[in-house]
């Protein structure tokens, strides 16, 4: 079977016998087309199943209601608690956002933002793969002066609006809780250092180390992907050392549920042999055993602002950005994993 034609204004105007232009101020409510041709109007256009063409019309109007947000992952507290907050605040401005995942990989971040700007998006929201390192893709949404708004993941040379916490702050938080708790070998489980947040954390991690003249030995320190497999992986790495850590800070959550299965394995106690921190704050790290201490990046706020942010530049005519940073402080939320009594 071939593929169904769809309905368009003409062929509603070609059963009514009007004129294709007074089908379309029908369907937008104009004021000069009569009650009477309004309700026909809709009617032939539900029996045609009609939908209208939102990409011709954005091309008209110059303005589309949507935005597009770009997310490494969906399955992730996090994204899925910032996008939800994104939605609530842009619904009600009469927005609708258009979701699309890049899996961590740099070509589905560019496909994405392809084919969000060829969709005539009124603006983008977005946190970067780990992957991106080249921002060309991201510089083509500047040159079309299309709002651009950077959370969790971003980078400054791209001078657009970014929404975070404290990435460097939060780190140090993390060790001065692990020292107070008495450990003395710390062990930190990073993102790459070529994402900036991790980046960060990793800086963060190694002042604090040193503040506390603890040994910051290179086998302790390894960059991970911060899956659940990558965590097993490198908290396995760590176990095999000639002298183990007594704590684990680990940059996500899910990798620090990979570190607490292989721990639990290996019926190391927990946080009695090795104390475990993650990255945040995640539903199940509450719900394991031991549950997992970890860092509450206030997710809400940071999609609440981020909408924010994007209808501050919708105000405007001429769209000019410039590196403007809100920055949250985040909350270290002690569990089981690293609360030595």
């Amino acid at each position: 079977m071939g593929n169904k034609k769809k309905a368009t204004i003409k062929d509603i105007a070609n059963v009514l016998n009007i004129s294709p232009a007074a089908v379309s101020k029908a369907l937008h409510n104009d004021s000069r087309i009569s009650d009477k041709t309004k309700k026909a109007v809709r009617q032939v256009a539900k029996n045609l199943n009609y939908q209208p063409n939102h990409l011709a019309s954005a091309l008209r109007k110059g303005k589309s209601n949507l935005v597009g947000v770009i997310v490494p992952r969906t399955n992730s507290n996090f994204f899925s608690s910032v996008i939800q907050n994104i939605e609530e605040v842009l619904n009600k401005e009469g927005y609708n956002i258009i979701i699309t995942q890049s899996n961590e990989s740099y070509k589905k971040e560019c496909d994405s933002i392809d084919a969000l700007l060829f969709t005539q998006v009124d603006g983008i929201i977005a946190s970067m793969a780990n992957e991106t390192v080249d921002l060309d893709y991201y510089e083509k949404v500047k040159s079309k002066g299309i709002p651009l708004i950077l959370f969790d993941r971003g980078e400054n040379d791209l001078n657009v609006d970014y929404i975070g916490i404290n990435d460097y702050d939060s780190s140090h938080m993390i060790v001065e809780h692990l020292v107070n708790q008495g450990c003395k070998r710390i062990a930190h489980i990073g993102g790459f250092k070529r994402t900036r947040i991790f980046n960060n954390r990793i800086k963060g991690y190694t002042d604090a180390i040193k503040k506390h003249n603890l040994p910051l030995d290179e086998e302790l320190l390894i960059e991970s992907s911060l899956t659940i497999e990558d965590g097993r992986n490198k908290m396995q790495q760590l176990l095999n050392l000639n002298k183990r850590p007594d704590a684990v800070y680990v940059a996500g959550d899910y990798a620090a549920l990979g570190a607490l299965q292989v721990l639990n394995e290996n019926n190391i106690k927990i946080p009695d042999d090795m104390a475990l921190v993650g990255f945040g704050d995640e539903p199940f790290t509450a719900m394991v055993t031991p549950a997992i201490s970890s860092i509450n990046q206030h997710s809400a706020e940071i999609g609440r602002l981020a909408a924010i942010t994007f209808l501050e530049h919708a105000k405007n005519d001429v769209i000019t950005q410039s590196l403007n940073k809100k920055i949250l402080d985040a909350e270290l939320i002690v569990r089981d994993s690293s609360h030595i009594k």
